[in-house]
């Protein structure tokens, strides 16, 4: 057993490193140590007793490379600083590279026009895209790139934002909970845009196989039960961590590929005639609205962005909301020593950014994502565009519904 002389001596060195509130947690008295020497105060945080020490270690308001700090006046200055260690950050950075598109499938549905594509986003990896080309209004017109979401459903993922006649019911009833039962990219090619929506690496065509997989899984028939489906995502979360870690020990970054995909989507959807280069949007739910705000701040070639069930402020995350909410998917080690995630957001500055989060979305800390909202909007004041900035609260859960779209649709009108 630990006597309490041993403890205070093992603390004492760790005192000047932590906050006050911190310390007088460590130096509890004895009728709060077991038989065992163990601390039984609870913290109220999924990482337990754990949580004290890695509170005090995080940043707080002081991110050095926040738009916000005095030293940042000029907005193309600070975005090659903050962006730029962003990049490093991301340890990927693929060369540039001819996408090499090939046009698998071809289909007229009416009032559009739907491609299947495969392209290049390396020099060695294709990835599969649906292309939907307005068949009314002048062409060439703007183009929207739409990113699908996380939802811990992996056996489709670009297919989340398109019709399809032969549509799984396990698949339309997801859009019905998260989208209001809308595929998005197909409602958008009919308000006049050229959309492109591809599968992020893990989902849909890009999932993992595994060598022993039934054929169900490798195929993803019309006839596969919603058990299967259900045990099949199960698997799919089970291994992110395997996958995650497997990546972070090649010596690359999960958010890296996810991020540099979607910016090499706008190199291949530059390439088409049908769309004009100089009007690009984006506009994702969940997942999808973490790659659209980070699309944004990655390309200035977006003009105006949605993020839609996605924003938060780290700091406020760490105690009890990390579990669902930062996985390997979206960790990039270090970057909050530099900058939170609405530090990030602005790097959209001067695109047009439309934030919507739910006060029932129980995935983030409220007071965070108001901080959040209030910090975006400040940064966007400072540089002077204060007007292209809208941060909204629904009294909704974790979704883009039918009211939400109407709002995000207006917004892409004005911008794009």
């Amino acid at each position: 057993m630990v006597s309490r002389r041993e403890f205070l001596e093992w603390t004492g060195a760790a005192l000047p490193f932590l906050g006050a509130g911190q310390a007088e947690a460590l130096c509890f008295d004895d009728s709060r140590v077991n038989q065992a020497g163990s601390a039984i105060a609870k913290t109220g945080s999924d990482v337990g007793t754990l949580f004290p020490f890695i509170h005090s270690q995080a940043r707080k308001t002081d991110f050095p490379l926040s738009f916000l700090n005095d030293q940042f006046k000029d907005v193309s200055a600070w975005k090659r600083q903050a962006r730029g260690k962003l990049l490093e950050l991301l340890h990927y950075a693929p060369p540039k590279c001819d996408p090499r598109p090939e046009v698998v499938e071809k289909l007229d549905k009416g009032d559009h026009v739907r491609e299947k594509v495969v392209f290049n986003t390396t020099p060695d990896i294709r990835v599969p895209a649906y292309v939907f080309i307005p068949k009314k209004g002048k062409l060439p017109a703007p183009a929207l790139v739409a990113l699908h979401d996380h939802g811990g459903f992996y056996l489709w993922g670009k297919e989340k934002l398109i019709e399809n006649e032969d549509e799984h019911p396990v698949l339309a009833d997801f859009k019905k909970q998260y989208y209001g039962g809308v595929s998005i990219a197909s409602a958008l090619v009919r308000q006049g845009y050229v959309v492109i929506v591809i599968d992020m690496f893990y989902w849909g065509e890009r999932r993992l196989i595994l060598d022993d997989d039934a054929a169900d899984w490798r195929e993803r028939p019309r006839s596969i039960s919603a058990e299967r489906i259900a045990a099949f995502n199960r698997r799919a979360g089970q291994s992110e961590q395997l996958v995650g870690r497997t990546i972070l020990a090649a010596g690359f970054t999960w958010p890296g590929i996810i991020f540099w995909d979607d910016v090499r989507t706008v190199d291949y959807l530059i390439t088409r005639p049908e769309m004009d280069p100089k009007r690009i949007g984006c506009v994702g739910l969940s997942v999808g609205g973490l790659r659209s705000c980070h699309l944004a701040a990655l390309d200035d070639r977006i003009k105006a962005a949605v993020v839609v069930g996605w924003m938060a402020s780290f700091p406020a995350q760490l105690k009890s909301r990390v579990r669902n909410t930062i996985g390997h998917t979206k960790l990039v080690p270090g970057l909050y020593r530099y900058l939170d995630y609405p530090d990030v957001a602005t790097l959209a500055m001067p695109a047009a950014l439309l934030v919507i989060n739910g006060k029932k979305d129980q995935l983030f800390d409220l007071n965070g994502v108001q901080q959040s909202f209030d910090k975006i909007e400040s940064c966007y004041k400072k540089a002077g565009i204060g007007d292209r900035v809208r941060p909204r609260f629904y009294d909704t859960p974790h979704e883009f519904n039918n009211e939400m779209q109407t709002e995000a649709w207006e917004w892409l009108r004005k911008w794009v």
